[in-house]
């Protein structure tokens, strides 16, 4: 009897045991943190969506070229920067012609009633787009937290968050419980520092332990987000923002720690270094990432909505859908931001981008989910491939680059004849434009089992090899054979042609 309970205990010690194991802890340190891999679903995903909405979208104003959604910094500091040259008093000019001199940020919050926010709506559109996650702002630099947030509101002695003031309503917790109900995945972008908190402007570290890390709990904890999006880290090392400490908690303790995904922005100067996936923006840093990375831009050069701007400082959705294939051939995700109104209306021109991204992936998306990058990312013609994508003077680069190297092809460069991506035994050629009667995929040679697909018609098209480069014939061009949406770009399937290296 005793040896029959020894061994029962026994059992039991090693069940715990491996179950123990089984759940590795993170220590707060890098290289354990670091240690901790990327969700597989971020990376299979491709193409997400970013929102940013605040008080902000109020006024919702600001010179072109810049960021709309830094309303309160150009205001205060009487300083811009952007794509352009700025004088600094563009915004309190507007501001005082517009609102007065009486009148303070704070009241946009009052004014942001949201009368017209139906999140189910929006996910109906993300779903149509294509798009596989969204993240929605739930506190930019201002401070502003859009979910029922007390640590917003008492540390400063007036109402800041969307509870109590403008909108009354639980932003977040609405945005969340619709995106996921709606198959998605739902992320929150979170700001870590604050422009005028004020005990982040005399450098307390009651900002930290009493406000940043207690705030980021509450946020984790109540609305369980598959993504978290930091931001506003650049200002201090992490002697002060002890993320590392907080991260450790994300991955141990909190309530996601066994799925969700976190960028690299939580230290001065560690992106491209210490987190989960690497972030770029506006394509200002140069992409050559071991990790799974993202890029999020605007569809014009604005996160929050600009109604400055006009018609021809968005881009197209053929841009659009140009950089999507772009990057995820370069092994990163796209994700697109759409400013929403003050009301809580997706403004018409960016829902009919997303309707005309998502009528495209709907034909050729298995050319972009789930793909990785093959051996050779693009097909060059001849010329110089050297672009500076950065003008003087400007801080973002535009979305006319893509059409510079693909389809307006400037004197004297190359252009990219075609995007690679591949998944499993396939290989995908994305092409810009129709390609003629033939298509010459250089240094490749098929087997006898290869077979090649045009995604937009299903047709299979007859190939040859011609001494290190595949000929592919092409059917005589007729517009009416494709819907509007696959001129963007031609996808051609090569089965059983190539696999990743």
């Amino acid at each position: 009897m005793i040896k029959s309970i020894k061994n029962v205990l026994l059992f039991i010690a090693l069940l715990l045991l491996q179950n123990t194991g089984a759940q590795q802890v993170y220590t707060p340190n890098w290289e354990s943190l670091d240690s901790r891999p990327v969700a597989p679903w971020f990376e299979q995903a491709k193409f997400g969506i970013f929102i940013h909405w605040g008080p902000y979208s109020v006024p919702s104003w600001s010179p072109k070229g810049t960021y709309e959604e830094w309303y309160l910094e150009w205001f205060t500091s009487k300083s811009v920067f952007g794509n352009g040259t700025f004088t600094g008093k563009e915004i309190p000019e507007f501001h005082q012609k517009t609102y007065g001199s009486d009148f303070n940020y704070i009241d946009f919050a009052k004014m942001w009633k949201a009368e017209l926010y139906d999140p189910s709506k929006w996910a109906e559109l993300f779903k149509k787009s294509g798009a596989k996650y969204v993240v929605m702002t739930s506190k930019h630099h201002d401070g502003f937290a859009l979910w029922p947030n007390h640590h917003a509101t008492e540390t400063r002695g007036y109402l800041w968050n969307s509870m109590v003031t403008g909108p009354k309503r639980d932003l977040v917790g609405d945005f969340v419980q619709a995106i996921k109900a709606s198959g998605l995945k739902a992320g929150l972008y979170y700001s870590l520092y604050e422009w005028y908190h004020p005990w982040y402007l005399i450098g307390s570290k009651k900002f930290v332990t009493d406000y940043y890390h207690p705030q980021f709990k509450e946020l984790v904890t109540n609305y369980q987000p598959d993504l978290i999006y930091a931001d506003g880290e650049w200002e201090k090392d992490d002697d002060y923002w002890n993320s590392k400490e907080l991260l450790a908690w994300l991955f141990n303790e909190s309530p996601v720690k066994d799925h969700v995904v976190i960028n690299d922005r939580w230290v001065k100067g560690q992106r491209h270094k210490h987190g989960g996936f690497y972030t770029t923006e506006y394509l200002r840093e140069v992409i050559n990432f071991d990790k799974p990375w993202e890029e999020i831009r605007g569809m014009g050069l604005s996160f929050g909505y600009n109604r400055n701007e006009d018609l021809e400082d968005y881009n197209s959705a053929q841009s659009l859908i140009l950089m999507l294939a772009d990057i995820v051939s370069q092994g990163g995700n796209l994700c697109i931001n759409v400013g929403p109104t003050a009301a809580g209306k997706i403004p018409v021109i960016m829902q009919e981008r997303l309707i005309q991204i998502g009528k495209w992936l709907e034909t050729n998306g298995e050319a972009i989910y789930g793909t990785r990058k093959w051996k050779r990312t693009y097909q060059w013609s001849k010329g110089d491939r050297n672009f500076k994508l950065l003008k003087e003077g400007h801080s973002y680069v535009q979305g006319d680059y893509i059409l510079k190297q693909t389809i307006h092809q400037q004197e004297g460069k190359a252009i990219k004849e075609l995007f690679f991506t591949s998944k499993l035994k396939n290989l995908y050629a994305i092409s810009p434009k129709w390609p003629g009667k033939e298509l010459i995929i250089k240094n490749l040679n098929l087997n006898k089992d290869s077979a090649i697909f045009l995604l937009a018609t299903g047709e299979k098209l007859h190939y040859q090899n011609s001494g290190k480069n595949v000929v592919i014939d092409l059917p005589e061009y007729d517009p009416n054979h494709y819907k509007p949406e696959d001129h963007y770009a031609y996808v051609f399937k090569i089965t059983n042609g190539a696999s990743s290296p």
